[in-house]
């Protein structure tokens, strides 16, 4: 069959959060191509001797998604469209443009694997499923991800942050929310590091098999990681079984236009001490960001940096 392709103009210091923007769309797999520098991760995880010249960066990114002919591509498409104007609003997307084609059938949701490999965040090493273990890095923590149409492998710097935050606050037994868990990678790690019970919240259905998928292969055990699916914002079923002042961690990786709504919604699900942890915020948001944490009551303990992205923990 064959797919309809859309190719979003845009620039390349804009093209990660415009990506997070259609994943939380529900728009998976998206192709990048820009002339951006390789970095010295990308250089080790190419495994070649000569690395190919890369012409230089012009600042332009050309984002490709694709979606199915019998979807209400009109309708997805105005959603974007709409998101992409109030990113404008705080970040120069460049041009913003939709060209659209169609491509042949291909197995376009599994071809970033080939991009996708075993790294570190400090010492846990986050290895894909379709990847073996050295022998030298089985006595470390070890995450297998495999994220499927979910978001969240671990490699984006916002993720990372979440990641830093959590080694230093999760303590034993702990129940631990996870707002918009996605592969569920947060979670997993925070009941690696002892924590007692987690429970994930995402919008996308697809986050359920994802999340089961990692569950097995990192042997969590039944009954200690459950899902939600729904907007824990304003769905009030969700917040219901949520519950309230239960968690003694929470953690949100999402975009800041997201949190401000959440923060509040969050606070009553804290027990009193318990620690929030944000991240998704790109530094030009981080100021509203911190407002809408103060303004909820909680009390602002530390902000944390990893490039353009911030995670702001805090304490109620």
């Amino acid at each position: 069959m064959k797919w309809n392709k859309y190719t979003l103009k845009t620039t390349s210091k804009a093209e990660d959060i415009v990506i997070s923007t259609l994943a939380d769309l529900g728009i998976q797999g998206v192709e990048i191509e820009d002339k951006q520098p390789l970095t010295e991760e990308d250089k080790r995880q190419m495994f070649v001797d000569i690395l190919p010249d890369m012409p230089e960066d012009d600042g332009v990114a050309y984002l490709n998604f694709y979606l199915e002919p019998e979807d209400d591509n009109e309708a997805i498409l105005k959603r974007v469209e709409e998101e992409l104007e109030e990113l404008r609003v705080f970040l120069d997307i460049g041009e913003g443009t939709i060209i659209r084609s169609e491509t042949e059938d291909k197995d376009w949701i599994n071809n970033w694997k080939q991009y996708f490999h075993q790294f570190y965040v400090d010492e846990i090493l986050i290895i894909p499923s379709w990847e073996e273990v050295r022998e030298e890095d089985r006595d470390k923590m070890i995450i297998h991800i495999d994220p499927g149409t979910a978001f969240g492998t671990g490699m984006h710097e916002t993720t990372q942050l979440c990641i830093r935050q959590l080694k230093k606050y999760v303590k034993p037994g702990d129940e631990v929310l996870d707002v918009g868990t996605g592969s569920g990678i947060l979670s997993i790690i925070a009941l690696k590091l002892s924590a007692g019970h987690a429970l994930g919240t995402d919008l996308d259905p697809c986050a359920v098999s994802a999340v089961e998928e990692n569950k097995a292969v990192n042997g969590i055990p039944e009954g200690s990681f459950d899902m939600l699916i729904g907007n824990i914002i304003d769905d009030r079923q969700v917040q219901e079984r949520a519950g309230y002042e239960k968690y003694d961690i929470v953690t949100a990786n999402i975009l800041a236009d997201v949190l401000i709504p959440l923060t509040p919604v969050i606070k009553s699900r804290l027990k009193p001490g318990g620690i929030y942890i944000t991240s998704g915020i790109l530094d030009v948001k981080e100021q509203e960001v911190r407002e809408a944490v103060e303004g909820a009551g909680l009390a602002v303990v530390e902000i944390t940096r990893q490039g353009e992205w911030v995670s702001i923990t805090a304490r109620k």
